[in-house]
């Protein structure tokens, strides 16, 4: 199941420390995602290129050749579509709830 997929991805801190350079700057390539991680881990090429596989797979990164380099992007349509299911429908109850409490304070004499 894809959902599961990308849990598992958004588990990992690296992988999330992948996304979130890929939010802030699309079209990076392997070397680029590298030197992030870099910062803050230590870890081989590889090891990058196996978190970018595993992004790819749960459709978080999409990725698209550029002679010889391959750039990554963010795709957040799996994100986006986790939030409408799982997080949507909890927050519309609780404002409609507050909404609720206000017309009745406001209604109070």
């Amino acid at each position: 199941m894809q959902e599961d997929e990308v849990f598992k991805a958004l588990a990992d801190p690296t992988r999330r420390l992948l996304l979130d350079a890929l939010f802030a700057r699309e079209g990076r390539s392997l070397g680029d995602l590298e030197a992030v991680v870099a910062e803050h881990v230590e870890m081989t090429r590889f090891g990058v290129s196996k978190h970018l596989r595993l992004l790819e797979s749960a459709g978080l990164v999409l990725t698209r050749k550029r002679g010889r380099e391959k750039l990554h992007y963010l795709n957040p349509v799996p994100i986006q579509l986790i939030h409408d299911r799982w997080i949507d429908k909890f927050t519309e109850r609780r404002v409609t709830a507050l909404t609720e409490l206000k017309r009745n304070l406001e209604d109070q004499p």
